[in-house]
């Protein structure tokens, strides 16, 4: 069901950060760092695959980001919802289940036998595709997923996740030069925010936190190991 009223958007980043906090999806240190996929060292870790055993508040962001993506793209906007391998499918089943829409899911690279599919289940030429995932970085990695839907002769102008870094620049130029807006529910500063009226972590992993987020490349650069 199609939810019809929601807070604003600031509220809607303070509430859904305070939700990753109270499951433990959000992991910080300092002085032991996180290796992200890149390889480079980073005193922040979120885990948002960890929403979908928790149903109350998987349910709540869900209805968020339902309102958010209508809100801001369109009520009208889209005629299937696209989720991408594997954080994203259910996620993407959540929000067309709510939008009443198709639902089919992309994955990473050709399955390599049968049809040797990206796309699996029914999406037609012509299609307005919404990309759902579970959250963005820089953006990269959403390019090929949309490359794969275009193929089709559907179009993607339109990707929404739960989190999105917010701390690395020329993410949202670099979505846009390829067609692309970016939705999403809140970022790291929403966190840190959240983090620092509960008291969720103690000040000194605070401070170095926000010492990353105000300049991530300089802080790898200094804790590279």
């Amino acid at each position: 069901m199609i939810p019809t009223a929601f807070p604003p958007k600031e509220e809607i980043a303070r509430l859904t950060a305070r939700m990753l906090l109270e499951i433990g999806a959000v992991h910080l240190n300092a002085t032991d760092p996180f290796t992200l996929a890149s390889g480079l060292p980073s005193p922040t870790y979120i885990d948002c695959r960890k929403l979908i055993s928790y149903p109350r508040i998987r349910a709540t962001l869900m209805d968020f980001l339902t309102v958010t993506v209508m809100r801001e793209a369109g009520f009208e906007a889209f005629d299937n919802i696209a989720g991408g391998e594997t954080a994203g499918i259910p996620f993407a089943a959540l929000v067309a289940e709510r939008m009443a829409l198709p639902m089919t899911y992309v994955r990473k690279k050709p399955k390599g036998y049968g049809r040797n599919a990206r796309i699996e289940g029914e999406m037609s030429e012509g299609q307005r595709v919404l990309l759902v995932e579970d959250l963005t970085t820089d953006g990269g990695s959403k390019l090929s997923f949309v490359d794969a839907i275009r193929e089709t002769g559907a179009s993607c102008a339109h990707t929404a996740v739960i989190f999105y870094y917010g701390i690395f620049p020329g993410t949202e130029e670099t979505l846009g030069e390829h067609g692309v807006k970016l939705h999403h529910l809140c970022t790291w500063w929403d966190v840190l925010d959240e983090a620092k009226r509960s008291g969720a972590f103690d000040g000194a992993t605070l401070t170095e936190v926000e010492a990353f987020l105000t300049a991530p490349r300089d802080w790898q650069e200094a804790n590279r190991r």
